[in-house]
């Protein structure tokens, strides 16, 4: 596809704009509602696309990626009346008289790049609150997915037209292209190493941007804690998606004392959940597969080093390249100088440290860059308040896994090197919205009168009192 193209379709977005803003709240539900109607009569389909992408299975995709696009939708159609209604904010004493507003006006024509390990919900999600903002939107999924893209594009093409939704599948090149387009606002989802790409490329245009990154999330156990809770939450929330997701556990620390404990759950939890009927987890409909060989060999190559560096498996270790298979494999006696403690993993590799006290534990923490989650299990709250307090993260689960996904209250997103600017919800609303301030005044009147010039002493006098008293 040729890059004139693309600016065939930007630039009917572009003069369309205005009617856009013009549309009524009205005509952003119908749009809302007609991709809620789309994703119920289309289930089966979305299930199949992503099974035949990368075996995720059906159950998860009901959860990870239309429930939670459906729980946006649901949440958008809630409350964008009160969202977009002006809100009144109070004015200083020296504005006596004047009336202040802020209102949500649409970003304008937005570019959405999305990412393959949840591409359904990474592409949708994020264009619900684009929708609900007002604005016009060019969607880019991943080409690693191509089921899901195909889909995607199929089901954009059926409930819009161009001038407000298009999608344009491809590799790199595409969205190297699209990047190079001056769009109102971009929201990726990806990698902090292509996250730099993109912002620099926006930075050429001036154009704001939502970077939805990753990084190293640790999970970290206290000793006063109830060990197979935690053991089956960490379970779940590292092999999801076959560990591909952003916020899944990436390394854990845990006390000393109750490793080998943790541990021993955690390994038991594992075949409860992917072989259950003892025919190995390679023949589980609940274990999702690698996306690609690329990522298949750079995840035996962590593995590979890390056991060559005296790691040692406490479960699993078996991979199939045929297949793209990856048992979930816990790693303990991990050098903090391996390479997969120093990159994020973004797959089935659990590395596990144990602590003597939480100081070394935060220390470790805080030696690298700021995490896109953080895992607290503790039953005590000094332990919890520690670590929120003495660390930085995008977000923070206590006593559970992954979850906080799940809450369109809960602004999600990262902080430096795992992303700026926060989805869902509200906080999805105005990452498309331009927070335009609104002063209105009587005419001829204004406090601020007395102030101009020229400049008297009964000027003097009344800016001494603004200082001392306003």
């Amino acid at each position: 596809m040729k890059a004139k193209e693309f600016e065939a379709v930007f630039n009917l977005q572009q003069s369309s704009n205005n009617l856009l803003n013009l549309q009524s709240i009205e005509s952003r539900v119908s749009k809302l509602e007609k991709i809620r109607n789309w994703i119920l009569e289309n289930r089966q389909q979305i299930q199949e696309a992503l099974h035949q992408d990368f075996k995720k299975p059906a159950e998860e995709v009901d959860l990870s990626e239309i429930y939670a696009v459906l729980s946006e939708i649901k949440h958008a159609l809630r409350n964008i009346k009160t969202w977009t209604k002006p809100k009144k904010v109070e004015a200083s004493v020296a504005l006596l008289g004047s009336k202040s507003y802020l209102y949500h006006e649409p970003k304008g024509v937005c570019l959405i790049i999305s990412p393959w390990n949840f591409p359904f919900n990474l592409s949708i999600g994020p264009l619900v609150s684009a929708i609900a903002a007002g604005n016009a939107v060019i969607l880019k999924p991943s080409e690693l997915t191509p089921n899901s893209s195909s889909l995607i594009k199929t089901m954009i093409t059926s409930l819009f037209e161009p001038q407000e939704v298009a999608v344009f599948t491809g590799d790199k090149k595409v969205a190297s292209q699209l990047l190079g387009l001056p769009f109102d606002h971009i929201f990726f989802t990806g990698s902090p190493k292509v996250g730099k790409i993109v912002m620099a490329k926006a930075a050429k245009n001036l154009s704001s941007v939502t970077l939805e990154l990753g990084g190293k999330s640790p999970a970290v156990v206290d000793a006063n804690v109830d060990l197979e809770d935690a053991a089956e939450k960490l379970v779940w929330g590292k092999f999801l998606n076959c560990g591909q997701t952003c916020i899944a556990p990436d390394y854990l620390l845990v006390d000393e004392q109750v490793e080998e404990q943790l541990l021993e759950h955690m390994a038991r939890f594992i075949d409860r959940f992917y072989d259950a009927d003892g025919e190995g987890i390679e023949s589980s409909n609940a274990y999702a597969r690698i996306i690609t060989r690329a990522h298949f060999d750079r995840l035996r190559g962590l593995l590979e080093e890390s056991l060559n560096q005296g790691a040692e498996v406490e479960f699993g270790g078996v991979v199939e390249a045929k297949h793209s298979f990856f048992m979930p494999t816990i790693l303990s006696n991990v050098s903090v100088n391996s390479s997969i403690m120093k990159q994020e993993i973004f797959g089935p590799i659990l590395p596990v440290l144990s602590y003597q006290n939480l100081s070394e534990a935060l220390g470790l923490i805080n030696q690298g860059t700021k995490p896109l989650a953080l895992y607290i299990f503790s039953k005590s709250e000094d332990f919890k308040q520690r670590i929120l307090q003495e660390t930085s993260s995008g977000s923070v689960a206590i006593n559970d896994c992954v979850v906080q996904f799940m809450n369109p209250n809960l602004p999600f997103g990262g902080v430096n090197h795992s992303g700026f600017g926060k989805s869902h919800g509200y906080s999805g609303f105005q990452a498309f919205s331009n927070q335009k301030s609104v002063f209105k005044q009587r005419t001829g009147l204004t406090s601020v009168k007395p102030l101009y010039p020229p400049y008297t002493d009964l000027t003097r006098k009344a800016i001494d009192f603004l200082l001392k008293y306003l």
